[in-house]
């Protein structure tokens, strides 16, 4: 079956072509259905701000060839023997989570899946025509929610995951800084739970007329307004309660801090540059000022909330892309141009999507 395949990292960005990491359409063998497993015909797979890093990076290290994609839907097209504990059948439209959590190692059974130790060993590229999933990991989508809405799935549980480590309270003031497709879906996450001066922090002018339209009381342009005076001038010199970065920008990352009021709790939870160490007062900021200073690694436990909120969350505005699966090289040069919010790759065909 084909799949889009890393060939080469390198830089994305690269003036030279030469020294650009290399993603082509590879055969692979079509995956075998294991007895707890169900078999999905992929519809769609969307294009994670992390692939790029992949690409570039391979910040974890992958041995090189190595397959794309996580976000996706699909259909299921035949259920293993046992794959009966949550009433799956063949023909249900499906998204899920692309780890598969061991259930038996001291995580799983600490609350803690997020860190299970055997999470990676079933791993499948999504960008592809099939996959085979464990049942623990699919999910039915919602009647009104569509195959290319439901591959957003995997992204809005990242929002979920934001808004549990938060554990928000009404009339918080909240501040996200990354108007990503992650930072706008944790801005619709966050709305829902009472914020309030909640402000996105973005220097792209489409992604805050975006984040206005999702419910921001104020948008900035870091580029051109200074982020500390700004977030000062909004809060009355307090700062905000709770601080989500969701840039990755290490440039912004640093700013944080100053802009997060005494006692309010700053969460990192975008993927930074391996090597990358930010300079912290901690006399200042953690002694004085008392910060919860955190972040996120996946999604566990938000899969099944994250589907029942779909339809409440706007989500055209991240479909308008779509590009064929094997158009995958040029998908990917247009997601590093940051043209659209969100590009997604159709994997197979399905009458009426």
């Amino acid at each position: 079956m084909k799949s889009a395949t890393v060939l080469k990292i390198g830089s994305l960005k690269a003036a030279n072509d030469a020294d650009r990491g290399i993603v082509q359409i590879c055969d692979i063998p079509e995956p075998a259905l294991g007895d707890e497993q169900v078999k999905i015909k992929v519809a769609y797979c969307s294009i994670c701000g992390s692939d790029p890093h992949h690409i570039q990076e391979n910040p974890f290290g992958w041995d090189v060839p190595f397959g794309l994609g996580h976000e996706m839907s699909g259909v299921i097209v035949e259920v293993g023997k046992n794959a009966t504990k949550k009433g799956l059948k063949v023909g249900d439209r499906v998204a899920g989570n692309f780890m598969h959590f061991c259930g038996t190692c001291y995580y799983c059974r600490n609350g803690q899946e997020q860190f299970c130790e055997f999470a990676g060993e079933t791993n499948q590229p999504c960008m592809s025509e099939y996959v085979t999933w464990h049942e623990s990991q699919v999910f039915k989508l919602p009647d009104d929610v569509s195959l290319k809405k439901g591959c957003l799935l995997e992204p809005v549980s990242v929002a979920v995951r934001i808004v549990d480590k938060i554990g928000p309270r009404i009339g918080q003031r909240v501040a996200i800084c990354g108007g990503g497709p992650i930072g706008l879906f944790a801005l619709q996450a966050i709305k829902m739970m009472g914020a309030v001066d909640l402000t996105l922090f973005e220097p792209i002018a489409e992604r805050r007329e975006l984040a206005k339209k999702f419910g921001a009381d104020v948008v900035v342009d870091p580029m051109s307004q200074d982020m500390v005076k700004t977030a000062m001038e909004i809060t009355n010199g307090r700062g905000y309660d709770v601080v989500v970065d969701c840039s990755g920008a290490v440039r912004a990352a640093v700013s944080l801090p100053a802009i997060t009021s005494k006692g309010g709790m700053l969460l990192y939870v975008a993927i930074y540059p391996n090597e990358y160490e930010m300079p912290l007062n901690l006399y200042k900021y953690c002694y004085e000022n008392e910060l919860t200073i955190t972040g996120t690694n996946i999604s566990p436990y938000a899969f099944p909330r994250a589907a029942q909120v779909m339809p409440r969350m706007q989500l055209d505005d991240f479909i308008t892309a779509t590009f064929d699966l094997d158009d995958i090289e040029e998908a990917f040069k247009v997601q590093v141009s940051g043209k659209y919010p969100k590009i997604l790759i159709k994997c197979n065909e399905f009458e009426g999507e």
